[in-house]
């Protein structure tokens, strides 16, 4: 039981001590098997198979180009009809590892603490689908809180309104700078847009990313200002083929799949 745990824990056999030497020689990982016995165990099954044989020769991190070199001379001279190398640590990750990988202590993101009270603002924005009331909530480090309501909707569209906004909320809470959220969410379509005082407004979302920018540095920022819409004559997304709606003869259709609104 206590060998079962030694292993476990990641010891290799030939490490632990009062293990016969008969013992550690049948128990081996593939880093202990030498390379040209990785060759030879190949050469065994494929003398006796049609279609080609794969295993992987395993060498160690210090292994010389002579070294892989020998390895395809032999696998050669065996009769293989291919053959696999890996350096050890040759890949930043790799399923089996001869080196304990160090534990960085206090690695991960930890969101810091909600005030009980918090300040900010609450602005309507007009979308496809309702207005909808966006409250923005900062505190001394910057923006740390979103919050959003569409009108009266209800069930799916309110659940993944909330469920944005936290997401939201945790990032700024962990440091993740406001411009990169609201560059996320900024553009993304939905199959109903509006006009805010002369912008489009493509999705829920897009609202929210314009609200955000208004606030960063108190609005100071004109490059986050500017509309990121389509040109005028767009109207959405289809929500059948996902192309784009164009307003033709008084109406939104889609010129990819025929969809129309009227």
């Amino acid at each position: 039981e206590e060998l079962m745990q030694q292993l476990a824990s990641g010891t290799r056999l030939h490490a632990v001590e009062g293990i016969p030497e008969d013992i550690r020689r049948l128990f081996v990982t593939a880093h202990e098997i030498q390379p040209e016995w990785h060759v030879r165990m190949q050469a065994a099954f494929q003398k006796s198979t049609d279609n080609a044989v794969s295993k992987t020769v395993n060498f160690p991190h210090e292994a010389s180009e002579e070294d892989i070199a020998k390895v395809y001379m032999m696998a050669y001279q065996e009769g293989l009809k291919g053959i696999t190398i890996y350096r050890d640590r040759s890949r930043e990750a790799q399923p089996l590892s001869t080196v304990q990988a160090e534990k960085v202590e206090g690695a991960g993101l930890t969101p810091r603490k909600r005030s009980k009270i918090t300040t900010g603002v609450t602005e309507r924005v007009t979308t496809g689908c309702g207005y909808i009331y966006v409250t923005v909530n900062a505190d001394e480090q910057g923006i740390f809180e979103v919050f959003s309501h569409l009108g009266k909707a209800g069930g799916c569209a309110s659940a993944q309104l909330e469920a944005t906004c936290r997401l939201i909320s945790l990032a700024l809470r962990s440091g993740v700078d406001v411009t990169s959220v609201a560059r996320q969410l900024r553009g993304i379509r939905c199959p109903s847009i509006a006009w805010e005082e002369g912008k489009s407004v493509l999705s829920c979302a897009d609202a929210i990313a314009s609200v955000l920018e208004k606030h960063i540095d108190g609005g100071k920022n004109p490059s986050l200002m500017k509309d990121h819409g389509p040109a005028k004559n767009l109207a959405g997304q289809c929500p059948d083929c996902g192309s784009l709606l164009v307003y033709q003869e008084g109406c939104f259709v889609c010129p990819g799949c025929g969809y129309t609104k009227c």
